[in-house]
């Protein structure tokens, strides 16, 4: 007859009184798909009663979920019908007692097919509010936590509302095994496979009879960094993506390109860099501008990894791998 834990366990009872039916498949998920996840975090039953849904189980673990609901249906509220990943990421966060604060609420800009672009994960809203904040933004960390797209997202708002006269979007050209003298094409042709991913998150954002138009006008500049050297870039928003492939030199000639009323963001993946000699100028700068004030270094993880959630297991299965052995 000991005490264990399980016999100490407080039981509790919750209900949920559902709008409408709209509001309950918004909520579940079709085919209740939301559910089960919430069934897989928390080990609560939670059926529907007509137009109510009743929480059974832990004390602790009823109110976490009545929690994961009541941030569901603010999303809702919001014009958002959550996906899987998000449910899956809030119920992660609420398991672990995190703050879920404005996490998916807060809209950064529309695609051009009008689905709202918005923070998903706490780090991703920390890098958003970086941005609005700071002149020099750094974004660290692995591939699908939306460094490169919220940035971009960020800085066709600012045009859009006049806060800057043109967007500035570059990357390091770096020859990953081929030479570019042997690509067939002028040097835009050679260059572009490389800033390709810039494209495709300006091309998501904005029509491509709209993008064609600023790239004509001069008030939207896709380039490789060497492009940089010389200038300076006043009423600017400028991005250096793929920071990692740069060299300290770069990096140093990029940051002095910033003129007045401009702002920078420079993103990167300090495990993926493909530099064939010295020290990537992502990682030196980390040292030198510590403590400067107007600079903001956000570094992302892989709970901040929004792609398909396989994206989080194969970076784990690769994380695994890499470490030493003892």
């Amino acid at each position: 007859m000991g005490d264990s834990s399980l016999s100490k366990r407080v039981r509790a009872q919750r209900e949920i009184a559902l709008k409408n039916v709209t509001e309950a498949t918004a909520l579940l998920g079709s085919f209740n798909r939301n559910l089960n996840i919430i069934h897989e975090w928390f080990p609560v039953q939670v059926r529907i009663r007509g137009d109510r849904l009743l929480i059974e189980g832990d004390e602790r673990e009823v109110a976490q979920v009545a929690q994961l609901l009541d941030k569901l249906r603010e999303l809702i509220d919001h014009g958002h019908i959550p996906e899987l990943s998000d449910v899956e990421y809030l119920a992660e966060q609420i398991r672990a007692e995190q703050d879920v604060g404005s996490v998916l609420v807060d809209v950064v800009q529309h695609t051009h097919w009008g689905e709202p672009i918005r923070p998903k994960t706490k780090g991703q809203s920390r890098y958003v509010q970086a941005i609005e904040k700071h002149e020099i933004v750094f974004a660290i960390g692995p591939s699908g936590t939306g460094k490169t797209y919220l940035a971009v997202a960020m800085a066709v708002n600012s045009l859009k509302k006049s806060k800057v006269s043109r967007l500035i979007l570059t990357r390091p050209a770096v020859e990953a095994g081929e030479e570019l003298g042997f690509l067939p094409g002028d040097i835009q042709a050679k260059v572009n496979p490389y800033l390709r991913p810039l494209y495709d998150a300006l091309y998501d954002i904005l029509p491509g009879d709209e993008v064609k138009r600023y790239l004509e006008s001069g008030r939207i500049e896709i380039a490789p960094l060497a492009f940089m050297r010389g200038r300076t870039l006043n009423n600017s928003f400028i991005i250096l993506d793929e920071a990692q492939n740069t060299t300290s030199g770069q990096m140093k000639m990029f940051l002095t390109r910033l003129g007045l009323h401009s702002r920078a963001v420079i993103t990167g993946d300090v495990t993926q860099i493909d530099l064939q000699r010295g020290v990537s100028g992502l990682v030196a700068v980390q040292r030198i501008l510590e403590g400067i004030d107007e600079i903001s270094f956000i570094y992302l993880e892989k709970s901040d990894v929004v792609r398909h959630p396989l994206v989080k297991r194969i970076i784990d299965a690769y994380e695994k791998m890499e470490q030493p052995k003892e």
